[in-house]
């Protein structure tokens, strides 16, 4: 019989167990709250039940865990039950094992000290209160969180965004949800930052939205650097994460002495992965406002486009405004003032089709407008990376706008769709016998090449083009021309090349006079001429031991040759000029020259290379014709090259007359591009017959401590007049930099500051779709 346990003894041993339970720490030191799937652990554990709350001291861990399937086993093949030595296994239903489940910590909250409310969800922790939600990282001296709504408000608290290594701090940061914060009297800044590090520039507030959305809105916001503030900007809404997303760019600033205090505040719309648009309002003392726009599309890397405008009713154009167009030497007299540019390539199934756009109001504007993010030297600069192609130089007066579609086929033919039009900024009225240039409305080109012979033997060409010709002042016509010509090498010897090329031209045309009185008679003209060109030469080519560093060995290639040019024209008539066609001239001529091609050799870190080091071309013709008896010799025409470095680049040409005049013409190219980023290029241009002399040089160079210097130069000789003169300086950190520039053209002088921050700005380059 067993004993028998008083009931007194009973209610004792349970009391005393539940004074155990408030008073003294739980045995084990972890416990689990299932209904919200979290978990605690911490050196010491206390439980109080009035009200239901549990205490934590000391190394105090929550963690939030959610079930997450784990890869389901590979699906059996059909084949399964043949190949196999046994039949895949099945559970006792009968079907196949379901995917197991397991745990995995969403949320990790880290603090000293910790009291939790069970009944409300209510968390408050104090001392090294550290929150880790994968994303975002959140640490404070204290704070109160409310598991159940993911909710929180926390006092000096830090919040690290891994996208773009956001992270903005507040005197009290309230999480209003998942990844949502508010945050008073606080700041931002995308870079990374090591512990106790003051940022080198922020954005201070009082007011902070950051949404899950990857934005930061911010109200009374001052931009700092090391904490002192430069700049108050109203309202702000910055991109906060890696993606290309919609919000305010970094504005920019620039004082001019002619166009006074200018702020340009860009913002950029993510209108879809692979199109995008940006907003370059911009503001100018003395001139108004500018508005500004650039859209780009982008759907692989054949299929691009980007297309930019710049509009401003401007306030110094008008002829009150004397000083203005003596000192900056201006023609204009329009107060609308644009410039449209863009490009596109599109391919069309096996069409491979270009665009270009270039039109402007005048040709003061270009000159005036060059600087900033959608200045002329900006927008040079970014089509040309983008496209491979810029546009034509801003004193240009004829800006052409064309769309150009090919296809070619494998039988060697091809077929060339071309459209020009051509905004003509000269400011000069045209008549009907004072004509305007002619805009191609469309031209058709159909060429091939194909052997005549099945094995060898001479190749028979053709190109034939019909031209459209349109303007409103002048002669217009429709022009077909016709060329087909047969070419042969010819058997001399093993060691000499030779070639002829025989052929006839048949240009056509139907003419519009459109009150041209030279052509009021005539409504169509035709041109027949035969041609013959040919060439003989040979190729002489020799290796030399040379010892240079890492190069060994030098080869020289040298070709001489002898060529004939003969066009006959029978009858020669006045024809209409709209281009180089209409243009051709009776030839006989015989050209002797000289080239010489070198190259070198090495090893380079164990990989063997080969590249061109320097050429040197030679050119000379005689005129056989009687008219040309007394001075037959034409221009001398010499070309070189030197590339001393595989960065480096020198080029340089000249004509020179033998009959007195001497060289008429010089050309110098040069430049060189070092492995840390040194840049620097000269170029200078002479031509006796244009009036043309001019040089332009631009470097730019890092210097220690993080400083980098730039200078450009270009500058009229014989006006003895600078077009313009380009001074930088740029000081650069890991995460941003910040660069003063100076920019000089006649009659004005602009200062201009532009910071650069990580992760804050227009990205330049297309981001593909998927990357």
């Amino acid at each position: 019989m067993k004993p028998s346990i008083p009931s007194s003894l009973i209610l004792v041993l349970c009391f005393l167990s539940s004074i155990g339970l408030l008073l003294f720490p739980h045995p084990a030191n972890a416990v689990s709250v299932d209904a919200r799937q979290w978990e605690m652990t911490a050196d010491k554990l206390t439980r109080h039940e009035n009200p239901p709350t549990i205490i934590a001291e000391g190394n105090v861990v929550l963690e939030k865990k959610e079930p997450v399937a784990s890869a389901p086993p590979p699906k059996p093949s059909q084949w399964s039950g043949l190949l196999e030595d046994e039949p895949t296994k099945k559970t006792d239903g009968g079907s196949a094992a379901k995917p197991a489940t397991e745990l995995k910590t969403v949320t990790t909250v880290k603090a000293d000290w910790v009291s939790y409310d069970i009944t409300r969800g209510l968390l408050t922790a104090k001392g090294h209160l550290l929150i880790d939600i994968g994303t975002d990282q959140l640490t404070a001296d204290s704070g109160s969180i409310d598991l159940e709504k993911s909710t929180g408000s926390f006092e000096n608290s830090t919040v690290i965004r891994q996208q773009k290594d956001m992270h903005f701090e507040g005197k009290v940061i309230e999480k209003t949800g998942d990844l949502t914060y508010h945050i008073q009297d606080g700041w931002v800044v995308t870079c990374k930052l090591q512990p106790g590090e003051t940022a080198p520039w922020s954005f201070a507030a009082s007011e902070v939205e950051i949404t899950d959305g990857g934005y930061a809105y911010l109200e009374h916001a001052t931009f700092r650097i090391k904490d002192v503030p430069v700049l108050y900007i109203p309202v702000m809404l910055l991109p906060a994460k890696r993606q290309r997303q919609t919000g305010f760019l970094f504005p920019s600033f620039s004082f001019s002495d002619r166009d006074g205090f200018s702020l340009e505040t860009p913002f950029f719309l993510n209108l879809s992965p692979s199109t995008d648009l940006t907003l370059y309002p911009r503001y100018y003392a003395n001139r108004g406002t500018m508005a500004g726009a650039e859209y780009r599309y982008v759907f692989d890397e054949e299929s691009k486009g980007m297309l930019m405008g710049n509009y401003l009713d401007d306030k110094l154009s008008d002829p009150s405004e004397v000083d203005y167009y003596q000192d900056g030497q201006f023609t204009h007299t329009n107060s609308e003032r644009y410039w449209i540019r863009g490009k596109a390539d599109q391919n069309f199934g096996d069409w491979t089709t270009r665009m270009d756009l270039d039109v402007a109001s005048d040709l003061d504007y270009l000159r005036e407008f060059n600087t900033g993010s959608t200045g002329f030297n900006a927008s040079q600069d970014k089509f040309a990376e983008v496209f491979g192609r810029g546009f034509i130089d801003k004193t240009n007066k004829y800006r052409e706008n064309s769309l150009v579609t090919l296809r070619s086929w494998q039988n060697g033919t091809a077929l060339l769709g071309e459209a020009l039009a051509v905004n003509d900024i000269t400011e000069q009225i045209y008549t009907a016998n004072n004509p305007s240039r002619a805009w191609t409305l469309p031209s058709l080109t159909y060429s091939g090449l194909v052997p005549i012979a099945a094995i060898s033997g001479p190749d028979f060409a053709w190109d034939a083009n019909y031209t459209n010709f349109w303007r409103d002042k002048g002669v217009n016509a429709q022009r077909i021309d016709l060329m087909p010509t047969v070419t042969a090498g010819i058997p001399v010897s093993p060691y000499v090349e030779a070639n002829i090329t025989g052929g006839i031209r048949n240009t056509a045309y139907m003419i519009d006079d459109n009150g041209a009185s030279d052509w009021e008679d005539n409504d169509s003209e035709n041109r027949f001429l035969s041609l013959l060109n040919g060439e003989i030469g040979t190729t002489l080519m020799r290796d030399f031991a040379f010892s240079m560093g890492e190069v060994n060995a030098l080869s020289h290639t040298l070709r001489p040759f002898v060529s004939y040019v003969h066009t006959s024209i029978p009858d020669q008539k006045l024809l209409p000029q709209f281009d180089i066609v209409d243009e051709l001239e009776e030839e006989n001529t015989v050209y002797y020259g000289i080239n010489n091609f070198f190259s070198i050799f090495g090893e380079h870190k164990g990989r063997e290379f080969e590249r061109e080091y320097a050429f040197l071309k030679a050119k000379q013709g005689y005129d056989l014709r009687s008219e040309e008896s007394d001075t037959p010799l034409t221009p001398v025409i010499v070309e070189t090259g030197f590339y001393p470095l595989q960065q480096m680049r020198l080029k340089y040409t000249t004509n020179i007359d033998i009959y007195g005049d001497g060289a008429f013409l010089h050309s110098l190219d040069g430049d060189y591009y070092s492995d840390k980023g040194d840049r620097f290029s000269l170029d200078y241009r002479y031509n006796e017959l244009t009036d043309v002399n001019s040089v332009r040089g631009t470097f730019w160079y890092l210097l220690p401590y993080n400083f980098a210097a730039g200078y450009s130069l270009e500058r009229a000789i014989e006006q003895s007049e600078t077009i313009e003169e380009i001074a930088r300086l740029r000081f650069n950190q890991p995460c941003w930099s910040v660069e003063l520039s100076s920019n000089s053209t006649p009659g004005d002088q602009t200062f201009m500051i532009t910071f650069r921050l990580a992760n804050i700005g227009n990205p330049l380059g297309f981001d593909l779709p998927g990357k």
